[in-house]
């Protein structure tokens, strides 16, 4: 992983960077290692430093934070960064407490940042670490309310020596040897001590509260192009789902069909109706998006959003959402 620092190169005098640290745990909430390499590296890329970052148009970074998800994130991170500058002088603060303090730092990244960046003994427990432990101790108490039993466990085990290798190893172990379907019991480094293990009960654990179903949701995109190729993009609100990112202009996203999404288009024109919709999943529910497109002359006016040049228009700048109605569009 880009931004690990291990043992060998520590040895040699290489010492972990709290920005990328930092950086790497707030794109890996709720988002797989694999999908957070190619975005870790090019914001590396192009924002090598906190203080870089810091000093970055907003629409740039949430342009470069497209197709992630969890866009609250992405607000949030340019927040802490100017934060950490501003009152810190451009160095991560190195406690847990400090951390804590910064816009967007909650428990979890705090631990991770003080543990693996500055090698402080404090407990980091994610979702990998919470199946270890569940299975360590044979605790059958389901997510989330095992929450508190799991971290006590690992804080008795987390040690005052090398910490941070220590956290990532454990969460190594439950990402790699003791994952959620056949765990490699066979081979793991806790075979003997792992109580599941000799009660025959790893593979029904960690348990979990059944999820209530997903409710759907139902609006409108209206995706207008110009004569000239120019589309009209708005940029969502700061707070809500999406804030900051840009996107098509719509209504309201409804709970049902009956209470129909209230017809908003920016202006008067002839707006086809394609036959598919785009659907899309978040958090909490599901998204099902009718997409109405119109070609419209060069000289129109809208006070909703604004025709950006096609040549400036990226679809890898919007959030994924957007990117499925835009691509129906394109759909012979």
């Amino acid at each position: 992983m880009p931004w690990r620092v291990g043992p060998a190169q520590r040895r040699d005098g290489q010492q972990p960077d709290p920005y990328k640290i930092w950086l790497s745990e707030v794109m890996l909430q709720q988002t797989t290692v694999a999908a957070v390499k190619a975005y870790f590296l090019r914001f590396i890329s192009l924002w090598p430093t906190v203080t870089a970052l810091a000093a970055a148009k907003d629409g740039d970074v949430m342009a470069a934070w497209a197709g992630l998800g969890y866009y609250a994130r992405a607000r949030n991170l340019l927040k802490c960064a100017r934060a950490v500058v501003t009152d810190h002088h451009g160095v991560f603060p190195t406690s847990r407490e400090a951390l804590l303090s910064l816009p967007g730092i909650g428990p979890y990244t705090a631990s991770a940042i003080a543990s693996i960046a500055f090698d402080q003994p404090e407990t980091v427990v994610d979702g990998n670490v919470e199946r270890v432990m569940a299975r360590l101790y044979d605790i059958h108490t389901p997510l989330p309310s095992a929450k508190p039993e799991l971290t006590r466990q690992a804080t008795g085990l987390t040690p005052n020596k090398r910490p941070g290798d220590y956290a990532q190893a454990v969460m190594d172990l439950g990402a790699t040897l003791c994952t959620p379907r056949s765990p490699a019991c066979g081979v793991c480094p806790w075979h003997s001590p792992c109580v599941a293990r000799r009660n025959g009960t790893q593979a029904q654990l960690p348990k979990k509260t059944p999820k209530k179903p997903k409710p759907i949701r139902y609006g409108i995109a209206y995706i207008a192009r110009r004569a000239d190729g120019a589309y009209l993009l708005e940029r969502r609100p700061d707070k809500g789902l999406l804030g900051g990112m840009l996107g098509w202009p719509g209504s309201d996203w409804r709970s049902d069909w009956s209470d129909a999404p209230i017809e908003r288009a920016p202006f008067v024109a002839e707006w086809t109706t394609i036959a598919t919709e785009a659907r899309h999943t978040f958090t909490h529910f599901h998204l099902r998006l009718l997409v109405k497109t119109a070609l419209v002359p060069n000289g129109c006016q809208t006070a909703c959003g604004s025709f950006l040049p096609a040549k400036d228009f990226r679809r890898s700048d919007l959030p994924t959402v957007m990117r499925k109605a835009f691509d129906l569009t394109q759909s012979p």
